[in-house]
């Protein structure tokens, strides 16, 4: 593995542990601010929509500036932002402080895989992106639970001194280990629109959305679903959660292993899978054991779709690929925002703590139909002369194109095996 894979790794390690520890600190926070749980929840909306508006907007500022120096002056922007929310006198200066840390998540992550996907051989793609996102998977194993206990035994503000750290760690891991790579050539925000006009980069955000909003409509409501439904004690929801990033990290390893030889496949099977076990959750969720094997395979088959997705949309916007990278990873965003509203509403509307996860069964079960019509327009085209390729790119096009396509993704050195994990996830959303 290419030591500027574990830089990029460190960097998400730190991002995933900001944007899920403050799920386990918002009681302290609260507390802190003399404000209700519900008011400091805003910390958590605020990031979402964050990520969502900072990926277009940062990876447009980024387009003339080479990846690795965009990279760093994006962990720059983490770090202030964790800095100004360890500081933060006010709620609304704390809200801040997460809305900036904010910002340079969905691109940081787009970049990232771009990147990474750039410094091994093209059938090693998924595996390399994999690995940069091992960090946001082991984020949610140990750098959420013992973030959450740092915050709780030491103090909150603690815990994003801390993250800020892990932000330095990284800046200072890209700038030793990650290579200069050469800035793309005549790529401007203009091509990098150009992809969305792509139906199959359309359909991979669209099941990306829908795939990952099955996994967050059971997991936003997993406290209660656990406590009220399982019966498990409230001490035990951090057990759970980290038995649940022990399955996203298994699910990164498959998907990132599997995505480089069957893509799709992997697809049809993960979403197909998922949509069957979310279902079968408002049945296993009423016992313990049944409950804890279950989420264990719903974090699994979640983040199995992750490398191939993310893969899934640099293949098809090879041309101009950065900006379709981290619009995916808002996706992740909006289907995490997307799920926790209609749990939201079939709870509220009296049908239970387990009735978020027919929810999350009908989307992964949606996510598998618009896989199922990818893959079908992608037979049709096959083999048409003049079709439309990656990036809207006939397939006829001159050689210049191609040149431009393979400096875009940078160039393809052949290491030793790149371990498989997950993209952003993200999720990760």
């Amino acid at each position: 593995m290419p030591l500027a894979l574990l830089a990029l790794a460190i960097g998400a390690f730190g991002i995933g542990t900001t944007e899920f520890v403050i799920m386990g600190l918002l009681p302290e926070v609260a507390a802190d601010y003399g404000v209700s749980i519900p008011a400091a929840g805003l910390l958590v909306t605020g990031y979402a929509l964050g990520v969502v508006l900072g990926a277009p907007l940062m990876t447009v500022l980024g387009t003339r500036v080479p990846r690795k120096r965009m990279l760093m002056l994006l962990m720059g922007l983490f770090i202030a932002g964790n800095l100004l929310s360890a500081l933060a006198p006010t709620l609304g200066a704390m809200l801040a402080g997460r809305v900036v840390a904010s910002l340079a998540h969905g691109a940081f992550f787009g970049i990232g895989s771009v990147v990474a996907a750039g410094l091994v051989a093209p059938q090693k793609k998924a595996g390399a992106i994999a690995a940069m996102f091992t960090g946001l998977t082991v984020a949610n194993v140990v750098g959420v639970p013992l973030g959450t206990l740092v915050g709780q035994t030491l103090g909150w503000r603690i815990t994003f001194l801390a993250v800020s750290a892990l932000g330095v760690l990284g800046l200072l891991g890209i700038a030793r280990l990650v290579p200069d790579l050469p800035r793309p050539e005549g790529v401007r925000v203009r091509h990098e629109l150009a992809a969305f006009r792509n139906v199959q980069v359309l359909l991979a955000m669209a099941m990306t959305v829908l795939g990952f909003g099955g996994v967050f409509a059971a997991i936003t409501y997993l406290a209660p679903m656990m406590t009220e439904t399982a019966g498990f004690a409230d001490t035990s929801v951090t057990w759970l959660l980290v038995l649940l990033g022990l399955g996203m990290v298994a699910g990164n390893l498959i998907g990132g292993r599997f995505a480089d030889r069957a893509l799709m496949p992997l697809l049809y099977g993960s979403l197909g899978a998922l949509a069957l076990v979310l279902s079968l959750f408002t049945l296993t969720a009423h016992g313990r054991l049944t409950a804890a094997l279950t989420l264990f395979l719903i974090g699994a088959l979640g983040f199995a779709t992750v490398p191939p997705l993310q893969k899934r949309v640099l293949d098809q916007a090879a041309a101009a690929p950065t900006l379709a990278s981290a619009m995916n990873i808002a996706a992740f965003n909006v289907g995490n925002a997307l799920a926790a509203w209609l749990g939201g509403l079939v709870i509220a509307a009296g049908l239970g703590w387990t009735a978020p996860n027919w929810v999350g069964a009908a989307l992964a079960a949606a996510a598998l139909a618009l896989a199922v019509l990818s893959g079908a327009l992608e037979r049709r085209t096959a083999g048409r002369p003049g079709r439309i390729v990656a990036g809207g790119t006939p397939a006829r096009a001159s050689a210049a194109t191609a040149g431009q396509a393979a400096a875009t993704t940078g160039p393809a050195v052949a290491p030793g095996p790149v371990p498989a994990s997950a993209g952003a996830p993200r999720g990760t959303a």
